[in-house]
């Protein structure tokens, strides 16, 4: 939610992001009649390199998915979280999909956990997100940023349903990133002490 333009690239949005699954039958059930989203498109790939279907997420983006029949079977905790936020560890290697963030109306974002929860799918609890030392408030306050409760499907890709609370401005970017070895790059982002 931010007011911010890019002044290199005329970027509008995710196209798509392509991920794999163990079994497409099974993944168009979960994201089509579960979640309720389009599918929009199938291609059954030459050579019998398998299959890439599309499902419509809201404002012209896509998630796709290959199926491929010798791909190899899922690393939790490599190449994608071995637990939901805050019932586990949540990392994942470099260069890994840690997890995907569906953008919802804050407006139905109980009522969409309180959905999930009706059609079997095992949920985080709500997690509001705020600026406090522990990154988290127990309650909506003015500091709470986004509302977000995170799922897993059925080949364990972490999915989150967020709902952002309020528009972002200069203060919310305050943080120097840090170098593999973990040190600040001081002044790449604030200004030097």
């Amino acid at each position: 939610m931010s007011q911010a333009t890019n002044s290199e690239f005329d970027i509008r949005g995710v196209n798509h992001l392509a991920l794999v699954c163990k079994d497409m039958a099974r993944t168009v059930e979960f994201y089509r009649d579960v979640l309720g989203m389009p599918l929009i498109k199938t291609i059954n790939l030459p050579h019998g390199m398998g299959q890439h279907f599309f499902f419509d997420i809201g404002n012209g983006d896509a998630l796709a998915f290959f199926w491929f029949p010798k791909a190899p079977a899922a690393y939790p905790g490599v190449s994608s979280p071995q637990a939901l936020p805050t019932q586990g560890s949540m990392i994942s290697a470099h260069g890994s999909m840690n997890h995907i963030a569906f953008n919802v109306p804050l407006e139905k974002f109980d009522d969409y956990v309180a959905r999930l929860k009706a059609k079997g799918v095992a949920v985080s609890p709500v997690l509001n997100h705020d600026d406090s030392p522990d990154q988290v408030s127990a309650t909506v306050t003015d500091g709470v940023f986004v509302r977000s409760v995170y799922f897993f499907d059925p080949d364990g890709i972490c999915l989150e349903f967020a709902a952002w609370t309020r528009a972002f401005d200069r203060t919310d970017v305050a943080h120097d990133p840090v170098t593999a070895d973990g040190k600040p790059a001081v002044g790449m982002i604030t200004a030097p002490a």
